[in-house]
């Protein structure tokens, strides 16, 4: 049986940042590469460790419930696109291995096996590449009510869940607490440049197109996903994860019908749950009930089963 991980803590490794899901150690640091591999002068580098917890958010909170398993999936799912779409932009996905993991790090292989990888740094870009395939979510939302998603206007007539003409780029700002802003091309344009915004939408919606049109042949919709990138010598790199079910919406394909909200194999069920409880979005959080719990998990492993082909475990 694999362990559920809501925190890590790694006295001998610099915690950087904890994240909704995700925590992310510095190795950067001189102190840890005199410790590091004998037979590297310069074990760690531009180096950091992401390990992925079985916390999960919703309505921008993080739940106190631990999904089990759901850290295993996000990595090992993450791994497999990021293989998947090399040829369209790198990323900076160096090795799940713990065997490949500075030494320091080793020490801690119960916990980091199957959830952690070893990544490159990179200067992140703090805009969210969105990409919508479907018409669903916020998008459906503003759709209804002005014609628009992001400020750009739509066919007449897109009853919720279609497929859209072609998949759409809607950025979102960042937000370090609380809920991302969706906003237009213009103004991520205004906050990041002409040319990165042109560079990061090309990428973005290359690799939406490869992504979902395999997933289709494995049986599931890519209805939306979205993607972060930062910049390493002055060329996009993806990073943080890619095609999830914590960043992208999953539906069966021999449940589709456009008209109404899909069945999903994301948090979908988490957010379903919740609105059925008397909880007015503020603390203290709700638990999760032992069957949303169960089902969350057998969700998520059932998405990496289909896309990947074979079981998680």
């Amino acid at each position: 049986m694999v362990a559920t991980v809501l925190e890590t803590h790694f006295p001998n490794l610099n915690l950087m940042s904890r994240g909704k899901v995700r925590d992310i150690y510095d190795l950067d640091d001189p102190d840890l590469g005199r410790r590091g591999d004998l037979d590297n002068p310069n074990p760690l580098g531009d180096r950091l460790l992401i390990v992925a917890s079985d916390r999960i958010s919703a309505f921008d909170y993080v739940l106190p419930s631990a999904i089990p398993q759901k850290g295993h999936v996000l990595t090992a799912l993450s791994e497999f696109w990021f293989g998947h779409t090399k040829h369209i932009v790198r990323n900076h996905l160096i090795s799940t291995r713990v065997a490949d993991f500075p030494l320091v790090a080793q020490e801690h292989a119960e916990t980091l096996e199957g959830r952690s990888m070893l990544v490159h740094r990179a200067e992140r870009v703090d805009v969210e590449c969105v990409v919508r395939g479907y018409l669903s979510g916020s998008a459906w939302r503003e759709y209804r009510q002005s014609g628009t998603v992001c400020g750009a206007k739509l066919p007449l007539g897109l009853r919720e869940s279609d497929k859209l003409p072609d998949p759409l780029f809607t950025p979102a700002t960042k937000a370090a607490s609380g809920h991302d802003e969706n906003i237009a091309v213009e103004r991520m344009a205004e906050l990041v440049g002409a040319d990165v915004t042109e560079s990061l939408k090309t990428a973005s919606v290359a690799l939406y197109r490869v992504a979902a049109d395999y997933a289709l042949s494995r049986g599931i919709i890519i209805a939306d996903t979205k993607f972060e990138f930062g910049y390493v010598d002055g060329a996009p790199m993806l990073i943080d994860e890619a095609l999830t079910p914590d960043s992208s919406r999953f539906w069966p394909l021999d449940g589709y019908e456009p008209g109404r909200s899909q069945a999903s194999f994301d948090k979908q069920y988490v957010r379903d749950y919740l609105e059925s409880l008397n909880w007015d979005k503020q603390p203290p959080v709700p638990p999760l009930s032992d069957e949303v719990v169960r089902g969350t998990s057998r969700r998520y492993l059932e998405a990496y089963e289909r896309i990947v082909g074979r079981p998680l475990l």
